[in-house]
């Protein structure tokens, strides 16, 4: 039987290191004093580190192991807390030039972790943990989700973060240009094309049903900003490509949600995926984008565009966040073969800011048999009502769009939307929302459950495998129906 932490012999391969034999030492007593509390955490928390450091990875680890190891996990996070309910505007202060550079959420995490030892994982941790499945990942992006729940926790700090992230990208930036040239651009995994007024992006990872990613969600990102930069776009289209899948073949596909393969085998990540794809991409179709201080008063009224207005089609399904994308749209068209879900609970993690969102457009009730119990609706079904505006034969799908498009193009349009969404989520609803949801996302993903969820999916797709042994080309499975 394993010895408790406390107890545990020196170590070996399977137990606990030396020095768990005296446990962590006295949390570090903080005064507020910057330097002094930085050195404090930085050595409590390489003490944590010496604790667990010889412990097996951790789907080898004894349950006793995997409990001490959990203290010794906890206790180091419960300081970081502490550590930043004191400095984490001192933090984003030296981290952003005083708040003079807008800075993105991958570069304040791997800052921070060079400036704060012990705060926050290197670049260099976060890249191993992306070579091991989910399950065997350090959960160093839990302490990331506590370093964002505190900087977005605060009004100011979260504030400049936001508008931060509504930057164009540097990608996008440098390939405007050409866009502007020859209107189309194809970025891998997504594509934006200019025919007259209207951008239509489209999303192309086909062999996995439209499934988001890391990269899927960097190419959407650089899509939208392309198509708000140029002034001879006046509406965005986000639509689906053409799947691969022998089930669907020929068919699009709004999209499948979250690359739940990827997600298995350790290829999502917290701040690239989870963070970036909410505070990127998504608010910039609703709120345009924010291109700094030089262009406008730093906190006046005139500083953010209000962005343009957007038509989805979506074709055949609009699965997990894919729905959740439907729900930030201006004018949502879908088929008469198509349906909508939100399988939040079969895949263990949050569904982004659909939590805050989907109750208003589809009242409580009718969120929570989404969220809770996988409800599947129907295009054609009334309920569909609610989360779309128009519902065509599948073969009726582009001029439909079309005339959306058309509809939106007209200039009294973006005023409009722009008072509609002041109305409805305040920046400060939003940036609260997202400072809770990092700490319970970036948990969520390390969940025991999660991983268990995960691991029967896998194992379910190994034994529905093609003749040749390779799991089929899908997010999840079953497949969609």
């Amino acid at each position: 039987m394993d010895t408790p932490l406390s107890t545990r012999p020196p170590a070996t391969r399977s137990g606990l290191p030396g020095a768990a034999q005296t446990g962590m030492p006295d949390p570090p007593d903080f005064r507020g004093d910057h330097t002094t509390d930085v050195r404090l955490l930085s050595a409590y928390v390489q003490a944590a580190t010496e604790l667990t450091a010889g412990l097996p990875a951790r789907p080898e680890r004894s349950p006793d192991q995997l409990d001490g190891a959990e203290q010794v996990e906890t206790a180091a996070r419960r300081a970081r807390h502490r550590f930043l309910d004191l400095h984490s505007g001192r933090v984003y202060d030296e981290l952003t030039a005083g708040r003079g550079r807008h800075v993105r959420v991958d570069e304040l995490a791997y800052t921070a972790a060079d400036q704060y030892p012990g705060l926050v994982p290197t670049r260099a941790r976060i890249a191993a943990d992306r070579r091991v499945p989910q399950a065997a990942k350090s959960g160093g992006e839990v302490d990331q989700g506590i370093l964002f729940a505190h900087l977005l926790g605060v009004r100011d700090t979260g504030e400049h973060l936001l508008r931060s992230m509504l930057a164009p990208t540097a990608r996008a930036l440098e390939l405007l240009p050409e866009f502007r040239r020859t209107g189309h651009l194809d970025l891998g995994r997504a594509t934006i094309h200019r025919d007259g007024p209207v951008a239509t992006v489209t999303i192309c990872n086909p062999h996995v049903l439209n499934a988001e990613d890391d990269i899927v969600v960097e190419a959407l990102e650089t899509a939208v900003d392309l198509a708000l930069l140029d002034d001879e776009v006046s509406v965005g289209v986000l639509r689906g490509s053409v799947l691969s899948h022998p089930r669907y073949s020929g068919r699009r596909a709004f999209g499948a949600g979250i690359n739940l393969t990827h997600l298995y085998t350790g290829k999502i990540g917290f701040v690239d995926f989870m963070l970036r794809r909410e505070l990127g991409y998504i608010r910039k179709l609703i709120h345009g984008l924010h291109h700094g201080p030089e262009h406008g008063s730093e906190h006046g009224l005139f500083e953010l565009p209000g962005g343009k207005p957007w038509v989805g089609a979506v074709d055949t399904f609009a699965i997990g966040g894919a729905t959740q994308v439907a729900l930030v749209l201006d004018r949502v068209i879908a088929g008469s073969d198509a349906y909508f879900s939100l399988p939040a609970l079969t895949e263990g993690i949050v569904p982004g800011v659909a939590n805050m969102r989907l109750g208003r457009v589809v009242g409580r009730r009718m969120a929570q048999r989404l969220i809770f119990f996988g409800d599947r609706v129907a295009a054609n079904s009334a309920e569909a009502a609610a989360l779309c505006d128009e519902v065509v034969a599948p073969e009726e799908m582009d001029g439909a769009v079309a005339a959306a498009a058309d509809r939106l193009a007209d200039p009294a349009v973006p005023s409009n939307r722009r008072m509609l969404h002041l109305a409805e989520e305040s920046d400060d609803l939003f940036r609260t929302y997202m400072s809770r949801y990092a700490l319970e996302q970036s948990a969520r993903m390390h969940s025991p459950d999660v991983v268990a969820k995960l691991e029967r999916t896998w194992v379910h797709r190994r034994q529905h495998a093609t003749g040749d042994g390779r799991p089929e080309p899908t997010r999840d499975a079953p497949v969609p129906a």
